[in-house]
């Protein structure tokens, strides 16, 4: 998940001045004029040593390379139809060690050969807006889906925006919901354990010897009954130009989830029973099991001041609590400097801190007691700083062309992620923008 946050972060981000509304004009203006086509290409590197596939302890290294389409179509004056097509591929060490065992010398710092140590996303959004004769009224209607080894979804959702104030102010609600369903895979010891009949007789077992306790009984884990994964969301938003140099906005989501809402393949280790090994891989006690619901509240506001023709302040909080525990606070700044009418550059600083879920604890450190438990990082308490900048190139003339296409923008963008716990990452982005002429 966090890497598609990461994802839609730097590859939909952009720089926007505002523009004068040309309040002689008699004619009725489009809401589009041309047929838009955006392209964007990121590259994502991450490496880390609290690996939940291996149970909190491993490697996390993972790349990916991601590219969207994004073609947005006036249907007439007041209509926009926008389809986003997007493919994303990537290749992970950890991931791999869901079967650490087709390799020799199993290690949980070492990549597998395995199927699972790859993988390809493909996801389709679909938008369809019209806006009312006045432009103070706005409503849309989408429906997406994606599909990858392990994991499908389908998403739908409407929403109104209106405006008022001579277009100063501006409300919106909108609801999505998303039906996913899960194809789980096991961590490898655990499923031949349980096709076997709770034994050490099949798979794996017939081919390695297994070393520490040799009597190895994983009795808690079982496979999941449920494999579906629904959220809902409830997004109210208000927006008010306070003078000619600042904005503000507000916005606030109600989320709830519910279904198999952990991840099938990552492991946990239990304090209270002994460690069984294969070769330097130690084999799971369970997998990580947490409730099948889920409420999510984050509420956040932007400041946007105009400093002067070259310079604009953007700057953005958010407070997220949950009924797993876990509150965080996020800060982000990022000050656009325009060095002429078509650069502008803008350096990025993003802080984020979190507290740890009651559902969270290190390798070894629950109990085969316990009902719920997790040793995934990502629920941890941690603090996270992301450095970064951007180059942005604008020609509202799209004086350079490509077929009947008119370059407007290209957008660069690159982003250092530091985490608490040892996580690191770098993204580079880049997206163009055409014009349909």
């Amino acid at each position: 998940m966090k890497i598609k946050l990461l994802m839609a972060f730097f590859l939909l981000g952009s720089i926007a001045f505002a523009q004068e509304k040309d309040s002689t004009a008699t004619f009725k203006k489009r809401v589009l004029e041309n047929t838009e086509v955006d392209f964007l290409l990121s590259y994502y590197k991450q490496d880390g040593v609290h690996s939940a596939v291996s149970g909190g302890s491993g490697t996390e290294n993972l790349t990916d390379i991601a590219s969207s389409i994004i073609v947005a179509m006036p249907l007439s004056d007041d209509e926009i139809l926008t389809v986003d097509a997007g493919l994303s591929a990537y290749s992970s060490a950890s991931s791999s060690n869901i079967n650490p065992f087709d390799s020799p010398n199993q290690n949980p710092w070492q990549a597998s050969s395995g199927a699972s140590k790859q993988d390809a996303l493909v996801n389709v959004a679909i938008s369809y807006s019209k806006s009312s004769e006045d432009r103070n009224t706005t409503w849309n209607v989408h429906l997406s889906g994606s599909n990858e080894y392990d994991y499908s979804s389908l998403g739908f959702g409407a929403g109104l925006t209106k405006q008022f104030n001579d277009k100063n102010t501006e409300v919106g609600i909108s609801a999505s919901a998303y039906l996913d369903a899960w194809r789980p895979i096991y961590p490898k010891e655990l499923n031949d354990y349980a096709e076997n009949g709770n034994s050490l007789n099949g798979g794996i077992f017939d081919n390695y010897t297994i070393t520490g306790n040799p009597n190895y009984s994983p009795g808690s884990f079982k496979f999941h009954d449920s494999k579906g994964r629904n959220s809902f969301a409830l997004s109210l938003s208000f927006s008010q130009v306070i003078n000619k140099k600042l904005q503000a906005s507000l916005f606030l989501d109600v989320l709830q989830q519910q279904g198999l809402l952990s991840t099938p393949y990552q492991r946990v280790y239990f304090k209270d029973i002994s460690n069984s090994y294969i070769d330097q891989f130690q084999l799971a006690d369970d997998i990580e099991r947490l409730p099948d619901s889920r409420f999510k509240l984050p509420i956040g506001a932007r400041l946007n001041y105009y400093i002067s023709e070259k310079i604009v302040w953007r700057s953005y909080y958010r407070f997220y609590t949950d009924n797993w525990g876990i509150q965080s606070h996020t800060i982000s700044i990022e000050i656009p400097f325009k060095i002429s009418q078509r650069f502008t550059v803008f350096p990025m600083y993003r802080f984020y801190n979190q507290t740890a879920s009651k559902y969270f604890a290190p390798l070894e450190t629950h109990l085969s007691t316990e009902e719920y438990y997790t040793s995934d990082y990502d629920l941890s308490a941690f603090n996270a700083n992301q450095y970064g900048f951007g180059l942005n190139y604008t020609d509202i003339f799209t004086s350079s062309h490509i077929w009947r296409l008119g370059l407007k923008n290209i957008d660069f963008r690159y982003n250092h992620y530091d985490r608490s716990d040892g996580l690191k990452s770098d993204i580079i982005s880049l997206g163009f923008k055409f014009i349909f002429q």
